[in-house]
């Protein structure tokens, strides 16, 4: 068996493409996110009413459990952060 070669972790994860782009993108904006909050040093719970979602989805999201969520909500978490 040949060992198969990628360009990045996200094309071997991922069936096509666009689901790697997705992937980066989605993992990108994670860590944006995750890097802004512990800069600021807020505390999750903060994080969670400001964002309006609960603080399972905050410990999810420090957590980097990417799967768990979709670009459109990582985007409405940063835009959210941003007038905080």
């Amino acid at each position: 068996m040949a060992n198969e070669q990628f360009e990045s972790v996200w094309d071997a994860l991922a069936d096509t493409p666009e689901e790697a782009a997705n992937l980066k993108a989605r993992a990108d904006l994670m860590r944006f996110i995750q890097n802004n909050i512990a800069s600021r040093q807020w505390a999750p719970d903060e994080v969670a009413i400001h964002c309006k979602i609960t603080r399972p989805r905050i410990d999810d999201l420090l957590s980097g459990r990417i799967s768990q969520f979709d670009l459109s909500e990582l985007k409405a978490i940063a835009t959210a952060l941003a007038s905080f």
